[in-house]
Parts: structure tokens; sequence; C-alpha cells
């Protein structure tokens, strides 16, 4: 069972404009679930942590092949409104503040509405020497709804505290090029090839039950995803990402995660060292399948498969990761060909999978 090419493209558009930090998945969450539901059981707990089971996995006494991806995205909170009606925020994940001045944005309100605003800093006409030389604090930055006042802001524009806030940007591909253009990549892009993954592997029979995971929170410290292995239980997994793509800053010779080679697998990074067996044998699959793919050492980043990988009695885990360039800001550049290869390289990873290889890891 195969999506379209247009089918996959859509379900990215979805995926990408639902307005989801971490924390409120509510809307990625009801396009993932709208999307699996025709062949799969779908459910979330109170994390907003989705599950998707397809209908040969379920009531299964088979081995759980987990495959994830986190459903939220980086965004921020509403922390306080300012007598002139502007709104200080916390942000939800880690972002470069210098992406963040004269940007737009869209805060949800108490009328279960979506507003507009712009990420306002003073005023370069109104800003001494000193501060002109000043680095960016994300603490000085307001979001301007176009509010007059404190009671304007609440009463009229329905501002309240703790309401979330995430970039206004539309969703585009350019089919000449294939590029795709959009916010929340990390990890929507990831999302949507767990997603299609689960449903080609759907009518196979397999040694393993197939259960995905749209992980909630992984922006603020991989807490969903923490929940969900509990509820999942796997013996081994598949953690889809969208990686930050090195090629545009990085020495030639450096480059480990370029966009059109294909979804990077890393060896390590901060949180954790990938089970080097499982990580030998899928680049050796993906070598006998010609499928397009690189390998990476980061000094930084961290991912959903350090608490899978420290689970039960180490589940094996790779990182399928879908280089887009510039995550954590407001656009993401990512390409279509690079989806394709992650799904095929994850379903070719689960239908090659056997008991006595996993057992080998």
């Amino acid at each position: 069972m195969r999506s379209t090419k247009t089918e996959s493209l859509e379900l990215i558009k979805a995926l990408s404009e639902a307005k989801a930090p971490s924390g409120f998945e509510d809307a990625s969450i009801a396009v993932a679930g709208k999307f699996a539901e025709t062949f799969a059981a779908v459910e979330e707990d109170h994390l907003r942590n989705l599950y998707v089971t397809p209908k040969k996995s379920q009531n299964s006494d088979k081995p759980v092949f987990m495959l994830d991806a986190h459903g939220d995205e980086v965004g921020m909170m509403i922390h306080s409104i300012t007598p002139k009606g502007t709104l200080h925020f916390l942000t939800l994940g880690r972002w470069d503040p210098n992406t963040l001045p004269a940007s737009k944005v869209m805060v949800h309100t108490k009328f279960y509405t979506w507003i507009p605003g712009i990420i306002a800093a003073k005023p370069v006409h109104f800003m001494t020497e000193e501060e002109k030389g000043k680095p960016i604090n994300i603490a000085d930055l307001v979001i301007d709804v176009g509010a007059v006042s404190y009671e304007d802001a609440v009463e009229n524009f329905g501002v309240r505290i703790g309401e979330p806030a995430v970039s206004a940007v539309d969703f585009s591909y350019d089919e000449q090029h294939d590029i795709m253009f959009g916010k929340g990549f990390d990890c929507r892009i990831g999302c949507a090839a767990m997603l299609e993954s689960v449903k080609r592997l759907s009518d196979k029979d397999l040694p393993f039950a197939v259960r995905g995971v749209m992980s909630a929170q992984e922006e603020v410290g991989e807490r969903g995803v923490q929940v969900a292995v509990q509820n999942t239980a796997p013996q081994v997994a598949i953690c889809f990402e969208g990686c930050p793509a090195d090629d545009t800053f990085t020495e030639d010779y450096a480059v480990q995660t370029a966009m059109k080679k294909g979804p990077m697998l890393r060896f390590m990074d901060v949180s954790m060292i990938a089970n080097p067996r499982y990580m030998r044998d899928t680049f050796e699959l993906a070598e006998k399948l010609s499928i397009p793919c690189q390998d990476s050492v980061r000094a930084g980043g961290g991912n959903n498969g350090a608490y899978v990988n420290l689970t039960g009695r180490g589940v094996p885990v790779i990182v399928i990761g879908i280089p887009v360039r510039y995550i954590h800001s407001h656009y993401g550049i990512a390409s279509y060909s690079d989806f394709e290869a992650a799904v095929d390289l994850a379903v070719a990873v689960v239908e090659h999978m056997t008991q006595e290889k996993l057992e080998s890891f």
C-alpha cells in the first residue's frame, strides 16, 4: 500500500502547516490520525503521543518494531502581557535569537482562534549606541498583535498567559527543483516518513508487529517518547528526524548531511551512540538496494533514540534523519527525494529484519 507523490506532498503540507508546538500537538496528531485511520488503529495518550498500529499488528504477540517521529515543533508560549498590549514570551525548544525579530507568528487565543503577530525588538531609531552593539536577548523581544493596551489585548484580541505561538509560514513545493519550503520540518517531514513507512508495511506479513508512534514534546527534552516506549515495549526501533543540513556552512570534506543525497544516519551525538552493528547492517542494506544515504558523527544535537535505546535490555535503534536546511528557525528547506529515500530505507530495514539478526545486535 503506497501513497502517490501527490498524496505524500499533501500529507507533508498538512503536517507542516499544523500549528502544534511542544505541549500543544493536537493539530499535528489530528492530521496524522486522519491519514492513518484507513490502514491502522489510531489512539492517543494524555501526553498527546499518537500510536498507529496496522491491522495485522493488532492483538499480536510478535515482538514490536517501533517507528517513531516527534509531532511537536519549536514555538513560543505567552509569558506576560505588558500595559502597552505587547506580549513577552518564552521559547518552546531552542531558537537562534537572531532569526526571531521582524518575523510573523500566529498566536492562539482564548476564543480558540489564531491571530497574527510580529516579533518586535526596540526600533533602531530609539536605541543607544551601546544597545545597537548588544547581541539579541529573547527576553527583550515581544510579540505585537496590534493591541494598544493590556485591556485591548486581553478583552478584544483574546490573548492570555500560557497560550502558544508558532511561525506563520505556508508550505510550498518547487517541482522543477524538487524543493520543499515550510515550517516545522523538524520533525513533520519525519512524521510524514514514519506514517508512509507504516502504511507501506501495513499489509505485509512480518516477524514483527509494526507500531508507529508520533511522540510529543521532543523539543523540550524528549518527554513524550519516554511514555511511548513504556506503552509500546519495542525490541527494535527506527526514529525519524528532520535533521540539520550542514552543506551550506561546512567545508566540503566535513559535510555529512547534504540535501539531495539521501537520509543521514548518525553514529553518535551528545545523547546516544547508535548500535554500531545495526548501523553497519543498515548501510550494507542501503548499498545493496542502491538507496542513497549518508553517515555522520555529530558533536551536538540529541533525539528520541536516546531514550528508546535505554529501555528494556537496551533497544537497538537507528535514527534516519531527512536533511533540512535551517531547522529551529521559521523556514526550512528540504528535498522530496530525500523523503522518498528515507521511507524506502526504513521499509527495507523492517522487511529484512529477523529475530536472529536482531539478537546479533
